[in-house]
């Protein structure tokens, strides 16, 4: 995965959630954004994702340039896959019909195929008993899963987290990251945010630092947790990272 993003700056109202943010990626399989909350992380993922559109700047995104009309953004992110920090599953569907609707739906795949794409993804992820439950009925580190499990089912380009276990416990916590661990080693481009630390550290290629809307550090997760170099990213580290 190849990133370029030059001067990117998106505003709502008086508030300057990226402030001309910049960043280089030439090669990674996961970029984990990291920074304290209300630093622009989420709005980041957000535009890299096609789902909100920057008041200035550019992205390049493997080369291309992130897509600008509506056509061709919809397009973009048909290619990817999103999962949010709530897990925004129907309540009123099974957990199959909860991946199957969107292949039919979005993705234009008979039913036929589409249930048979859904009960795949259910069994990778170890769910296909739990298929015909409905959400309630679900642990959430369950409905994370299918969450995942709906994002990842049509073998997306890039699958973007926007801190995929902030609603968690602990154990559910564990059992997701490596979920999406595995992902990562089996080839999967992931960009996320989150505040797990030491997940970032173990799994990421590259770490950018993000906070009050720029990007104020980016590198592997080596240098970046034992050799912050910004003030700001220092004093983050040593708060996230003292117990």
């Amino acid at each position: 995965m190849k990133l370029e993003v030059d001067s990117l700056a998106r505003c709502f109202g008086t508030t300057r959630a990226l402030d001309g943010i910049s960043l280089s990626v030439e090669s990674a399989r996961v970029l984990t954004l990291i920074g304290p909350s209300g630093g622009g992380k989420s709005t980041l993922l957000r535009v890299l994702g096609g789902l909100e559109t920057p008041d200035s700047g550019t992205v390049m995104v493997n080369g291309a340039a992130l897509a600008t009309t509506a056509a061709e953004l919809q397009a973009y992110r048909r290619s990817n896959g999103f999962l949010f920090q709530q897990f925004n599953l129907f309540p009123h569907l099974t957990a199959l019909r909860n991946i199957s609707l969107p292949l039919e739906v979005v993705h234009g795949h008979d039913p036929a195929t589409a249930q048979t794409l859904a009960e795949a993804a259910l069994s990778r992820f170890g769910l296909l008993e739990h298929a015909h439950k409905l959400p309630a009925q679900l642990s959430g580190g369950q409905q994370q899963r299918v969450g995942i499990a709906r994002a990842v089912a049509r073998k997306p380009a890039i699958l973007f987290l926007d801190e995929p276990t902030s609603a968690l416990d602990p154990e559910m916590t564990a059992e997701v990251l490596e979920l999406i661990q595995e992902l990562a080693e089996q080839g999967q481009d992931i960009i996320l945010s989150t505040h797990e630390m030491g997940f970032a550290r173990a799994v990421a290629d590259q770490v950018a630092f993000i906070a009050a809307g720029r990007v104020e550090e980016l590198a592997s997760p080596a240098d970046l947790f034992a050799h912050p170099r910004s003030e700001v990213c220092r004093r983050f580290l040593s708060k996230v990272m003292r117990y």
